[in-house]
């Protein structure tokens, strides 16, 4: 099964301030692979862009008034992501943007029906407790060094790792071997999977302990 984790920046928070997006990134999933099949593209939003939204992402006017523009776009996006469950946090900020560019070029909207919301997927598996992407890879212990500014192929990349885990499925890795050459080699039938083990830390592993030594001092002693 093929689908799609996708992420979008924009000029801004609201279409109904006339925001638009400015950069589109998506990673195709097959079967939770990841595979080289990759959609990014910056684009000329035709408006300039928040001061807010530039400390986010870091993409001035000046950047972005050479791009194109999403109409020109728009066929090769819809072609990439075609009959493929769309993976996205906070699909309602992403879907409400893309749906405003398409309606702009008189196109079809996506469905929410082919929409997986990792947000509401985190919502419902860690009540009460913190679902930013941020905070979703501190809890899964995926490093998210590399995020030094929110960019779509960086965003989407961590979001596959969260989404695997989301999910309880064993993550996707390489077994890469070396060849004689003593080089590097890859190849389909050498991809294994394998669960995340979480270390505890020292001070897990103290608590942890403190709390046998009451427990045992109450019930046995």
């Amino acid at each position: 099964m093929k689908e799609i984790v996708l992420d979008t920046e924009t000029t801004g928070l609201s279409v109904r301030d006339g925001h638009r997006i400015v950069e589109i990134g998506c990673i195709e999933l097959d079967n939770l692979i990841p595979t080289k099949n990759i959609f990014h593209i910056y684009l000329n939003p035709e408006r300039k862009v928040s001061q807010k939204a530039f400390e986010v992402h870091g993409y001035s006017d000046e950047f972005l008034s050479t791009k194109k523009k999403f109409a020109e776009i728009a066929d090769e996006f819809l072609d990439f992501i075609r009959d493929k469950k769309i993976i996205i946090h906070n699909a309602e900020f992403d879907i409400g943007h893309l749906n405003n560019e398409l309606s702009l070029i008189g196109k079809k909207k996506i469905s929410n029906s082919n929409v997986i919301d990792t947000l509401e997927l985190a919502r419902n598996k860690f009540p009460g407790s913190g679902i930013s992407l941020d905070a979703l890879c501190k809890r899964f212990r995926i490093d998210n060094s590399k995020r030094e500014k929110h960019t779509a192929l960086i965003d989407c990349d961590l979001l596959a790792k969260v989404y695997i885990n989301l999910i309880d499925q064993k993550e996707p890795t390489l077994n890469l071997v070396e060849s004689n050459e003593n080089s590097i080699s890859e190849s389909k039938n050498d991809l294994e999977y394998y669960k995340k083990v979480i270390v505890p830390s020292k001070d897990e592993l103290s608590k942890h302990n403190e709390f046998l030594k009451k427990y045992l001092k109450k019930n046995y002693f």
